[in-house]
C-alpha cells in the first residue's frame, strides 16, 4: 500500500540523485582528462574547484549545490520514514544509519559547492588529515579512526556486492531502457564500491602508522592506485567505471521505486530479468 503522505519526498529524491550524478559525472571526467593528458586524477574537492573556472561551471555548481542539499534531506526523510522498508531489525538499522551519514557527507559536497559559488574558495584537499590529526589527540582516537575506517570499508563492501549481485535492481523500474542498460549500471556500481573500500583502508592505514596524512578521500586513493603497478590504468578504468555510477544515479534519478511510497505493484527490473531467465530454461 502506498503512502501519498510522503509523496513529496519523490521530487526531492529525483533531484538529489540527479544532482549526485552531476557530481560523479565531474569527477571522473576531470580525472580522465588530466590522466589523458599525464596529470593526476581528481578527487571531488579539486574537481569542483576546476569546474568554477570552466565556462558555464557556475550554473553547474549551483545545480550540485541544490541536488546535494535535496540528496541530504531524502536520506535523512528515507532513514527516519524508512521509506525503503529496511526494517528495524539490526540489517535494517544499519542501512538506515548508513543514509544519515551518507546525508551528511554529501551535505559536506553541498557546502564545499555553495562556498566556491558564493564565498570563493574551496577546501585546501588536506580538510580530511586535518579532522583525523584532531581526532588522534582524543583518548583512543586512532581506535576511532580505525573503527571509522573499517565501517567505510564495509560501505564499499556493500556497495561491490550491491553491484556484483545486482540488487539495485529491486527498488528500479522495469522498461526498455534499465533492462538494456543494466550493464552499465552494474559496472558503475561495482566501480563505486572499489574507490569506497580503498578510502576505508587508507582510514585503516592511517590510524595503523598514527599519520593522519596517509588518510583521504576520493583523490587520496586515486593517487594511492596510481603508486601501484599498473596503476594509471586502474585509475582510468574506475574513472570509465565512475561514469557508469553517475549514470546509475541518473537512472535512479528518473526510474527509482520507493517502495512505501509508490507501493508495490510496479514490476521492477529484478523481477523482469528475473522472469526472462526463467523463460530462457
Amino acid at each position: 500500500m502506498s503512502n501519498n503522505g510522503l509523496a513529496w519526498a519523490i521530487p526531492v529524491m529525483r533531484i538529489g540523485y540527479a544532482g549526485r550524478g552531476l557530481v560523479y559525472f565531474v569527477v571522473a571526467l576531470f580525472s580522465l582528462y588530466a590522466i589523458w593528458h599525464g596529470g593526476q586524477a581528481k578527487g571531488t574537492s579539486s574537481a569542483l574547484s576546476q569546474l568554477e573556472t570552466t565556462i558555464g561551471g557556475s550554473i553547474i555548481l549551483f545545480l550540485i549545490f541544490i541536488g546535494m542539499v535535496a540528496f541530504a534531506v531524502w536520506r535523512l526523510v528515507n532513514a527516519l520514514y524508512d521509506l525503503d522498508e529496511f526494517g528495524t531489525d539490526a540489517k535494517g538499522l544499519i542501512a538506515r544509519t548508513n543514509m544519515i551519514v551518507t546525508g551528511i557527507t554529501h551535505m559536506a559536497i553541498g557546502a564545499l559547492a555553495f562556498s566556491l559559488l558564493f564565498i570563493g574558495g574551496g577546501g585546501d584537499g588536506s580538510t580530511i588529515a586535518s579532522a583525523v590529526r584532531a581526532i588522534f589527540v582524543l583518548p583512543g582516537g586512532r581506535l576511532i579512526v580505525g573503527l571509522f575506517g573499517l565501517v567505510v570499508m564495509g560501505a564499499g563492501g556493500f556497495h561491490f556486492h550491491k553491484g556484483w549481485t545486482a540488487k539495485y535492481r529491486e527498488n528500479m523500474r522495469a522498461n526498455h531502457f534499465t533492462a538494456r542498460w543494466s550493464w552499465m549500471l552494474k559496472v558503475g556500481v561495482i566501480s563505486k564500491g572499489m574507490i569506497v573500500l580503498i578510502i576505508g583502508l587508507l582510514f585503516v592505514y592511517a590510524a595503523i602508522r598514527a599519520n593522519p596524512e596517509e588518510a583521504g578521500g576520493v583523490g587520496k586513493a586515486f593517487s594511492w592506485l596510481t603508486a601501484q603497478p599498473y596503476g594509471w590504468g586502474l585509475v582510468a578504468i574506475i574513472c570509465v567505471g565512475l561514469l557508469g555510477y553517475a549514470s546509475y544515479c541518473f537512472v535512479n534519478a528518473a526510474y527509482r521505486i520507493v517502495p512505501k511510497v509508490d507501493g508495490h505493484d510496479i514490476e521492477t527490473l529484478a523481477v523482469r530479468l528475473g522472469s526472462q531467465v526463467k523463460a530462457a530454461f
